[in-house]
């Protein structure tokens, strides 16, 4: 991160509050010409600052109520039943992250489904089917009280 200065910071938090912004909109704000500014644009997402830009969807309006927070654990964890569940479960579009965890447990899944029955549909028929799972435990949400995807910079 040593290579970012204060301009490429502002431009960076700029992107990730709204992707949408012109170039234009942001060299503005930074105080520089749209030029300028969209060869650092280009520079940030070539050195991979910027990995991609999405547009953040709206679940409840697209029916998605239910966020689950999943604790797994593996019987075996050798490197091929490791990378079997890991390749397992970037396939189901209902797990949003997946994050290896220490601890008791190898992994927490975020998953986001309609509701409590459709969620159990894919714990009993997906997610229970697996290899090697040991325990999985859920943690139904209840109040969102903090969403976001800007990093601190």
């Amino acid at each position: 991160m040593s290579s970012l200065d204060k301009t490429d910071r502002q431009i960076l938090a700029l992107l990730q509050h709204d992707a949408g912004l012109s170039a234009s909109d942001i060299a503005d704000r930074v105080g520089l010409s749209q030029s300028p500014c969209w060869r650092r644009i280009n520079r940030l997402q070539e050195e991979g600052f910027i990995n991609r830009k999405v547009a953040l969807l709206n679940p409840e309006k697209l029916g998605l109520g239910i966020v689950v927070l999943v604790n797994v654990k593996l019987s075996a964890h050798g490197w091929k039943m490791l990378a079997e569940f890991e390749e397992a479960i970037v396939g189901y579009p209902e797990v949003v992250e997946c994050y290896t965890i220490s601890g008791g447990m190898d992994y927490v899944l975020r998953v986001v489904t309609q509701d409590i029955k459709s969620y159990e549909y894919f714990l009993r028929k997906k997610l229970l089917q697996l290899p090697h799972i040991q325990e999985a435990q859920s943690h139904i949400t209840m109040t969102q009280v903090k969403y976001t995807t800007e990093l601190p910079l």
